[in-house]
């Protein structure tokens, strides 16, 4: 049974005090947004009128209920995993299994991570087939969303299994540094997922095809060249067959770099709009953000690894939580629990970061093109098509915001370009 004990009580306390506050900040944003949903923000009045504005309102509150009922329920089940005794039920029942230390570990994270996974595939069923179709972006049928789910799930579990059950090996084969090996395992998992994830992953899911408008193609890849990017493969995804969402992003590491664009975005925007997202996306890669933030990331896993190290040995860790016995493997799912409600509080630095990688790509944009203009006018279009929410609370945007809200982009890209 779980042991009353003051390491529970600051565990509950910060486990209430993140999804309350992530709860009120749900809601503090969402009526920020309403109250200022009257009226298009200067500029944006070409592409939404007060019907889109209203619709935009009302696609927000229904994401934002849908989404905090869904948090209220994961968290109460999770909670109720930790505080029932059922994780210790799972440590003996490995016992009188025979299980060695990885098959146990991987029955160990199975078992909770399958019910959370139950539990969350109804409200993922409804967000698409409810909040999505309703507002027109659901193009996915039941037999697609089926067969996502069961790829998903298959990809994930492997991958899970390969890395885990490494990491557990590590803490047999070398207790005092399996943080290391295991910090310089993740490092290369996700060097190797970036290169081969436009080549085997990606395609499980979508259908990928040369850019069917020869005229967008050459110029992509003139615009490209023009600022020293080459790029082998512009490539045109099926997004529309599961929602009418648009985006663009370059994937994939030297011989797998890669320009994706969605159909949908092809389909809505000029040529023009176009090769301004895709200039953006050139920013980021001529600035280096994707290697700065793998940098910054390792930084903090590493820092991870080994407090979760100096955690798992820890007797009061165990105790609380019901175990009479210190495995491993049940030190790493409650590390898990708590550094993703502690690690929630540092979300901020992560998301201003990213907020500024963002404007130096939008101004390498406009650099690029000699005018922010164009840019300007996508992100308008793409807010416009997506229901963006306009008027985001400003404590919302510093902790989920990884770009800085699409009116000040704007605003930002209009002044570059001289635009009043």
């Amino acid at each position: 049974m779980v042991e009353s004990n003051w390491f529970l009580l600051c565990f509950l306390l910060l486990y209430a005090a993140q999804n309350a506050f992530n709860i009120w900040l749900d809601r503090l944003n969402q009526v920020y947004s309403e109250q200022r949903s009257g009226s298009a923000p200067a500029g944006f009045e070409e592409f939404i009128d007060k019907s889109k504005l209203a619709q935009t309102a009302r696609y927000e509150r229904a994401k934002t209920g849908t989404g905090i009922v869904e948090e209220i329920v994961s968290e109460a089940i999770l909670l109720a995993i930790l505080l029932s005794g059922f994780l210790p039920i799972l440590v003996r029942l490995s016992g009188r299994m025979g299980l060695s230390m990885v098959p146990a570990g991987l029955f160990f994270f199975f078992v909770p991570g399958l019910i959370l996974f139950l539990v969350e595939l109804p409200f993922d069923y409804y967000k698409t087939f409810v909040v999505e179709e309703k507002f027109g972006f659901n193009k996915s049928t039941l037999k697609l969303w089926i067969v996502d789910h069961i790829k998903g799930g298959l990809v994930g579990t492997c991958l899970f299994a390969a890395v885990f059950s490494l990491l557990l090996l590590f803490i047999e084969w070398s207790p005092r540094l399996w943080w290391l090996w295991g910090f310089l395992l993740l490092s290369a998992v996700q060097l190797v997922m970036a290169i081969l994830y436009p080549v085997l992953l990606a395609p499980l899911f979508n259908k990928f095809e040369p850019v069917r408008d020869d005229e967008l193609a050459a110029k992509i890849r003139a615009e490209m060249e023009k600022s020293g990017i080459r790029v082998k493969k512009i490539l045109q995804m099926n997004a529309g067959i599961r929602s009418r969402h648009t985006n663009a992003y370059f994937t994939g590491i030297g011989k797998t770099k890669q320009i994706v664009l969605f159909d949908t975005l092809i389909e809505a925007h000029t040529h023009e709009e176009i090769l301004a997202v895709l200039a953006h996306e050139a920013g980021h890669f001529r600035k280096k953000h994707v290697p700065k933030q793998l940098v910054l990331f390792a930084g903090f896993s590493l820092a991870a690894f080994y407090a979760t190290w100096l955690f798992i040995k820890w007797p009061l860790l165990f105790s609380t939580f019901g175990f009479s016995t210190m495995p491993p493997y049940a030190g790493l799912f409650l590390a898990w629990v708590f550094w993703s409600k502690a690690g929630f509080f540092l979300q901020p630095l992560y998301m201003a970061i990213s907020r500024r990688f963002e404007r130096q790509a939008d101004m390498f944009a406009t650099g690029m093109l000699g005018s922010g203009e164009a840019m300007a006018k996508a992100l308008k279009r793409i807010a416009a098509d997506n229901l963006s929410n306009l008027n985001p609370h400003p404590l919302y945007v510093r902790f989920h915001y990884s770009h800085p809200p699409v009116v000040q982009r704007v605003a930002a890209l209009e002044r570059s370009a001289g635009i009043s």
